[in-house]
């Protein structure tokens, strides 16, 4: 709320101001502004068995990787890219607890890049479900976006679907699951955060 008030705020006093075909410009800021912020209700697909994608964009990897930073072991990794036009507000992939909470400070490149992976700055939340299978969701900034929110913390019991955060201005969300889990995405897909699947347990 603060953006989207003060992006009008400022296109009101340069109207006022006399600067019409500058408020006008203004203007064209604060509507993208407020379109960026947009938070519409998703349908979530039923069932323990699905796992959806944390965010609107483009899967922009499906791999199999070693991790050994959230699961320890042999996983599946999932990246989703979110360009600036995309719904930025971010889903829980999978119900269960919040296990850990993981911030690293880091650097700013581009989110679709490889190395923003693991060097950007990222905030991961690694959940247990009632099955005691983990998985990991993390919230990677991008070259624009300077500012990842995320509002859970360790022990907070979190559903598939809701809502726990966003980043601002474009970035990138991975999600690790085991080895054994299925992906239900390739390369490329478009997905839409908390309803669109994007793998099974």
């Amino acid at each position: 709320y603060p953006f989207i008030l003060a992006s009008f705020l400022c296109t009101i006093i340069v109207w006022l101001a006399g600067g019409r075909w500058l408020a006008a410009l203004v203007l064209l800021f604060s509507i993208f502004v407020l379109a960026f912020f947009r938070d519409p209700d998703r349908e979530v697909p039923p069932g323990e068995d699905s796992i959806v994608s944390p965010a609107d964009g483009r899967v922009i990897k499906v791999e199999r990787i070693r991790d050994d930073r959230f699961i320890k072991g042999e996983a599946l990794k999932i990246s989703v890219f979110m360009n600036l036009f995309n719904v930025h507000v971010n889903r829980v992939p999978a119900s269960g607890r919040v296990f850990k909470r993981i911030y690293n400070p880091g650097r700013f490149f581009s989110a679709n890049l490889d190395k923003a992976s693991t060097d950007n700055e990222q905030n991961a939340l690694i959940i247990k479900d009632r099955r005691a299978r983990t998985y990991a969701v993390n919230q990677i900034a991008g070259l624009v976006a300077r500012r990842i929110v995320c509002y859970p913390v360790e022990g907070e019991e979190l559903k598939k679907g809701e809502r726990f955060g966003i980043i601002m201005f474009g970035s990138r969300c991975d999600v690790f699951l085991p080895a054994d889990a299925r992906e239900a995405v390739k390369k490329g897909d478009r997905v839409k955060a908390g309803s669109s699947i994007i793998g099974y347990w």
